[in-house]
């Protein structure tokens, strides 16, 4: 029994390892130590709204100006961070000017502390809520560099300068794939701004936090400050092709991209002999969607000759779906040269009624490629990754416990007629 557990733990090693391999790759691994300052911008509501008095007491404004200062005493100091505001300037009714009211109130830079405060101490409630516009203008604020970039929005109700839907500025936002991520804080639980905010965080692979009381929205202001600060993997932008032979040529890392409705992307691989290749992808659904939906990953050759694929299906339960594939190349392979393999990526997402189809759905490529399995240290040497070796090691354990047992059998057979 001690021995089975042991076995049994030495398998789910190995396996957790290989796993965390794929998830992991060391060329993604290496960028690490490389990465730029982390950039955040804090978007503040300012609009006449703000002036309610629903949180703990206070007015939403004052909320939000205790969490700031409390965030900018915590802000780590690696950390670059700006302050933007909307709605902060224009006390007038003309909705056109108004929709233009968002203004920059701390620079994104080394932060200094007593310089922050003093400019959020004078900000007071006046007047729209240009959320499409802000978003716009913050992404501006955090270009260049690549490093960590995220924009944390606060806000207590619907964006007030339709037609320019802050959702679909999301979208625009990530489909440039500057690696930005934007979080949301909604200050009322409102259905309606619970889902726009959900919506615009949705698009980049943010988060939405619905907050009533003054702990929690310094709490999480400050988990997304210092989130910031942890070390990530930036994924690199790149445009897959139509068909193979134009398609972008990928070394080892992680990737983003947008595929249309339906569409297919082509990326290429080189393997030498002795290495695999191992390859992900995840395609999310930043927008209502019709269920049923799937994703195919095939790795095929020049000449189009599936080598491997994987593919996984959903109904409409998750917002994104993922599979992946691993490909040997046999070290004892007569050619020498490194061998391009295609990956194609395929959906057959469609979208709901009504809904935009441009920009594409957020696509995320990880490649890997690495030394290929050896009999000495690889699991996949054992037979956990081919069937027939593992089916075989049974048969043949199985045959020798029977002739055991037969023996043993007859063994007490014999002793019980002589006694």
């Amino acid at each position: 029994m001690i021995r089975r557990q042991r076995l049994a733990a030495g398998v789910c090693a190995l396996l957790a390892a290989l796993t965390a391999g794929l998830a992991f790759p060391a060329g993604a691994a290496a960028d690490e130590t490389e990465q730029a300052a982390p950039k955040v911008e804090l978007v503040l509501d300012v609009s006449g709204s703000m002036r309610t008095r629903d949180i703990d007491g206070g007015t939403r404004m004052a909320a939000a100006k205790q969490a700031f200062n409390e965030v900018l005493d915590a802000t780590p100091e690696e950390v670059e961070l700006g302050i933007r505001t909307l709605g902060a300037n224009y006390h007038g009714n003309d909705r056109r000017t108004g929709c233009k009211d968002t203004a920059q109130l701390y620079p994104v830079g080394p932060l200094d502390r007593t310089d922050a405060k003093t400019a959020v101490a004078t900000l007071a409630p006046t007047g729209w809520t240009p959320i499409g516009p802000a978003l716009l203008k913050a992404a501006d604020d955090l270009n260049g560099g690549d490093g960590t970039r995220r924009i944390v929005l606060i806000s207590d109700g619907e964006d007030t300068c339709q037609p320019l839907d802050p959702c679909e500025v999301a979208r625009e936002i990530a489909a440039k794939g500057i690696g930005l991520t934007i979080d949301t804080l909604g200050l009322v639980p409102d259905a309606k701004t619970r889902d726009q905010l959900s919506c615009i965080a949705d698009a980049t692979g943010g988060t939405y936090t619905s907050v009533q009381h003054k702990e929690e929205l310094s709490d999480r202001v400050g988990q997304l400050v210092d989130r910031a600060a942890d070390p990530v993997v930036t994924p690199v932008a790149t445009e897959g092709a139509t068909e193979c032979a134009k398609a972008p040529a990928l070394k080892s890392g992680l990737y983003t991209d947008r595929e249309e409705f339906g569409q297919q992307r082509w990326y290429k691989v080189d393997v030498n002999p002795g290495q695999e290749l191992r390859a992900s992808v995840s395609v999310a659904d930043d927008r209502a969607v019709n269920p049923d939906y799937g994703v195919l990953l095939r790795a095929v050759t020049l000449h189009g000759r599936e080598i491997v694929r994987g593919e996984a299906a959903g109904n409409g339960r998750t917002d994104a779906i993922s599979t992946g594939l691993r490909y040997p190349r046999p070290e004892n392979d007569d050619d020498a040269t490194a061998e391009t393999v295609c990956l194609q990526v395929t959906n057959s997402f469609s979208a709901a009624a009504g809904v935009k189809t441009s920009p594409g759905l957020p696509l995320e490529l990880t490649v890997d490629v690495v030394d290929g399995p050896s009999n000495a240290a690889d699991v996949a040497a054992f037979g956990l990754g081919r069937g027939w070796w593992l089916l075989g090691a049974l048969v043949l354990a199985g045959f020798i416990a029977g002739l055991l047992w037969g023996w043993l059998s007859r063994w007490r057979v014999a002793v019980w007629r002589t006694n």
